[in-house]
């Protein structure tokens, strides 16, 4: 099985990345999107987005990282795939499944699933540009307002010549509501033949297990769930026991110190609130933490809170 960690904007950054992959079980990260209007990025862009590329593309721990890129043009997309490459990506993942509001209103993102041509000749000029021995990758949901394209969509990115496609079972205006439609894969999938690769609502091994089985996917992309339990990769890929409480505090004293001494310090209040968030899912240590430190707005405040 392949396991991918999923781009999750705001969320998932290099910090993150290194964190969840050093706990172990990702074969491959992808990046945060970076969104191309009517330019080719200056590469301090791709620099920022993806630190790894100082790495050749890999995290500390090793697992190789892919660039995301979000957009509308196609040859504008095409340019900076080529620069993602040449500063060492490990492919190429085009984003078309993003449901954020002020991405689709200016067409990019969910909203071009209205639109199979327009992904068709994106895919095409994307892979056209991007070495021949690199991936390019999508990763769409099964609509924006419906399922009607699913299928159209997914032929017109095999069509165009991706090498995979990683499917969020879910329309853009189901959001990350459950349940996530995973026997829609397996209706995708009869109709494409490319590799395909299962995402949404896994947040155990038992969804794990029950996603393969109604995708028909072996290899699945992970997001949330790997918040809510960082060892999620390992759990499904290896049977490893859930990550007992004690380690994942450990962990949440490493990040702090990756955010309050790296280049995100100011927003570290927000990030571990938000981590929190998600560890609430699996551990009630977790909520009962996020009470406590809530209203604050000090580091020092909450890194003592999570010490103690």
């Amino acid at each position: 099985m392949h396991i991918t960690l999923a781009p999750m904007e705001g969320v998932v950054d290099h910090l993150m990345r290194d964190m969840l992959t050093q706990v172990g079980g990702f074969d491959l990260c992808v990046t945060e999107f970076v969104r191309i209007v009517d330019q080719l990025m200056p590469k301090r862009v791709f620099y920022r987005m993806c630190p790894e590329l100082h790495n050749q593309g890999f995290t500390p721990s090793g697992v190789p990282v892919k660039v995301q890129l979000l957009g509308q043009h196609a040859d504008w997309l095409a340019e900076n795939a080529f620069r993602a490459i040449e500063l060492g990506s490990h492919g190429v993942d085009l984003n078309f499944g993003c449901p954020a509001k002020t991405v689709n209103k200016s067409k990019g993102g969910a909203v071009l699933l209205r639109e199979p041509e327009t992904i068709y000749q994106i895919v095409r000029a994307v892979r056209q540009a991007v070495p021949k021995d690199q991936a390019v990758s999508a990763k769409m949901r099964l609509g924006f307002d419906d399922t009607s394209l699913a299928i159209a969509n997914a032929q017109a990115i095999a069509e165009a010549g991706a090498d995979s496609l990683v499917i969020h079972a879910r329309t853009k205006v189901d959001g990350y509501k459950p349940p996530a439609y995973w026997d829609w894969i397996a209706k995708i999938k009869q109709q494409v033949d490319i590799p395909i690769v299962a995402n949404g609502e896994i947040w155990n091994e038992h969804d794990a297990f029950n996603c393969q089985q109604q995708s028909e996917c072996e290899n699945v992309m992970l997001g949330r769930g790997a918040l809510a339990m960082p060892n999620l990769a390992q759990v499904i890929k290896n049977t490893e026991q859930h990550m007992p409480w004690e380690q994942v505090k450990a962990l949440l004293v490493r990040y702090s110190g990756y955010e309050l001494f790296g280049d995100k310090g100011k927003y570290y209040p927000n990030r571990v609130k938000q981590w929190l968030g998600y560890l609430s899912r699996q551990y009630p240590q977790a909520e009962a933490l996020f009470m406590r430190i809530r209203a604050l707005k000090s580091a020092e405040d909450i890194l003592r809170h999570i010490q103690s």
